[in-house]
């Protein structure tokens, strides 16, 4: 059983236990062992096999016993009698934007809802005006929720998307009669949001391909099977689709089946305009409806007298055009970050050491890491106070003192308060080589006062980097009402960066602010956001959604080497 598994797991216990009304101490326990399993970067098994489950802190005797039962048998008694306490609806109720354990109690108990549908119905029957807790502004606001989830439902994150399809990829490499495959679709152009995970192969014997994709392991069920086409569920939720051509279609058919929509209605036009036609099958002379071969994407693109448009940028967004001029930009690559910041040690809420996270960042192949913890406000996080400020810059001094190959910047995440005004007075902020800015508390400030709290912030002469700017989680909370032309013109005055906060369950700034964002000139900065080892590896995220945002490397500041970002947020400082 898999670390994630094992922590929702845990996550559902805690919920379960907060729907039985039991004590808070007992609900955070769970809490906080599932947030320490996943961040956990040694192997659970082993840690069971030799018996120091228990050395980890918050892993009391009780939850020691029960992962070790879920690692050694996929099972856990505890969780499955909790679970037969409560109609399985109610986790779907959980699942509604700002609707917690204690309100879902409360209609389960009052009203007897077990299901979104039974909500929706009582909702629109104005049967929650009168609940204790509850009112008409909470019952618009579940609506409002329910209106979210239905329009989210069967949609993914593109990590887990793309977890999924790559293992799938590959066991589709191992198929004899497959010649090229392929993942296609939004999956393909690196969408932040994916739907179904859409997959292209070539070969001559498709019967064959189609027996072997459908026979996969983790397929629930085969929703479709043709000659060139089939279709199946996966566990977790997931639709695949696998299309077959033949060799010589192979390139026109991975451009059709990646999309988008838009950039290929744009290309047929483009085709026409020059006397020919583009579809799936092939690019054709009008004339004498003849095909010109192209043997890969490039020179189908070259045949239209375009640069190669890589697949992140096919939108419609104004690359063909560029294409057509000849200036597609030269992409930024994982390849081209010299370093990582925005990374959360032991000191805050992150689960290892500076000197932990210095090797693993210069095993990943960076020269530098900027650390920058949370600031006292984030008492959730258990953010720095004064005296660990001063113990944690004595120990980067120490490290960059061994360390002569790697450097370590001092930083901080701030929380921006609701005034605007940063976490610490100016006589600490100064100690920093670089300050985030970011908001982590009341978010429903209307759009103006939110708008009016960021640029105050923007405005401190010690903000380098604006943290995560419009404060989404994918698929769970739309971003807080600000006006981002307004926030942009204040970043270009003051100087400020802006974060591509690679976190795959934020990716913010979306892609398309990103675009914008370069277009005025406005430095970004690719952070993983990372609380444990393996979440540097988010990185690549961030760098899909500058990708996506038509970043090159001189638009990164990342991407400088050490003592170039030195010198630079010196003289931002100033």
């Amino acid at each position: 059983m898999t670390k994630d598994k094992i922590a929702t797991i845990l996550s559902d216990i805690a919920l379960l236990l907060e729907l039985k009304g039991e004590g808070p101490f007992k609900i955070r326990a769970y809490e906080n062992a599932a947030r320490t399993i996943l961040l956990l970067d040694e192997d659970l098994a082993e840690l069971v096999r030799k018996k120091r489950l228990g050395n980890i802190k918050g892993i009391g005797k009780a939850l020691e016993q029960k992962i070790t039962e879920l690692i050694t048998t996929g099972q856990l008694r505890f969780y499955e009698d909790l679970k037969s306490q409560f109609p399985p609806g109610l986790f779907d109720l959980l699942r509604i934007p700002g609707l917690g354990a204690k309100k879902v109690r409360a209609l389960y108990e009052t009203l007897g809802i077990t299901s979104v549908g039974e909500l929706e119905y009582a909702c629109k029957e104005n049967r929650l005006v009168g609940l204790p807790g509850f009112g008409p502004k909470t019952q618009e606001n579940i609506l409002k929720g329910i209106d979210y989830c239905k329009l989210n439902a069967d949609k993914h994150l593109l990590h887990e998307a793309g977890a999924v399809a790559y293992d799938i990829l590959s066991r589709l490499k191992e198929c004899p009669a497959i010649q090229e495959v392929s993942i296609a679709g939004s999956l393909r152009r690196q969408k932040e949001v994916i739907k179904d995970i859409d997959m292209l192969a070539a070969s001559d014997e498709p019967d064959a391909v189609m027996d072997f994709f459908v026979s996969l392991p983790g397929i629930e069920h085969i929703t479709g099977k043709g000659g060139t086409k089939a279709s199946v569920r996966l566990k977790g939720g997931f639709g695949a689709d696998l299309r077959v051509v033949t060799k010589a279609r192979y390139p026109y058919a991975l451009h059709h089946f990646t999309g988008s929509k838009e950039h290929n209605t744009k290309m047929r036009h483009i085709a026409k305009s020059q006397g020919l036609k583009l579809n799936e099958y092939g690019l054709w002379r009008l004339e004498d409806d003849s095909l010109i071969p192209c043997s890969s994407e490039a020179e189908i693109f070259a045949r239209l007298g375009m640069e190669y448009i890589p697949p992140e940028l096919r939108e419609d967004m104004g690359e063909i055009e560029s294409a057509l001029e000849g200036n597609i930009p030269d992409l930024v690559r994982l390849t081209d970050l010299k370093g990582i910041m925005h990374v959360h040690t032991r000191y805050s809420d992150g689960s290892n050491t500076i000197a932990e996270l210095v090797r693993e960042a210069k095993r990943q192949g960076y020269s530098y890491i900027g650390i920058s913890d949370h600031s006292r406000s984030a008492f959730y996080a258990r953010g720095l106070s004064e005296d660990d400020i001063k113990r944690q810059h004595d120990e980067i001094d120490d490290l960059n003192e061994k360390n002569k190959d790697f450097f370590i910047f001092k930083g901080i995440e701030a929380d921006i308060l609701p005034d605007g005004s940063l976490d610490y007075d100016d006589r600490v902020l100064e100690r920093f080589d670089f300050v985030i800015a970011s908001v982590h508390s009341q978010f429903k400030m209307d759009a103006g006062s939110m708008t009016g709290r960021i640029l105050a912030a923007l405005s401190n002469p010690y903000t380098t980097i604006l943290g995560h700017p419009t404060g989404r989680l994918l698929l769970s909370r739309d971003g807080y009402g600000v006006d981002m032309d307004k926030i942009f013109e204040k970043a270009r005055e003051k100087g400020v960066f802006i974060e591509i906060n690679a976190n795959p369950h934020r990716l913010d700034l979306d892609w398309r602010y990103v675009k914008k964002a370069k277009e005025m000139g406005i430095k970004l900065v690719i952070c993983p956001d990372a609380h444990s080892l393996s979440e540097i590896s988010n990185t690549v995220f961030g760098v899909a959604m500058a990708r996506k945002g038509w970043c090159e490397k001189d638009d990164i500041i990342n991407c400088l080497e050490a003592d170039l970002l030195t010198a630079r947020l010196k003289r931002g400082k100033e």
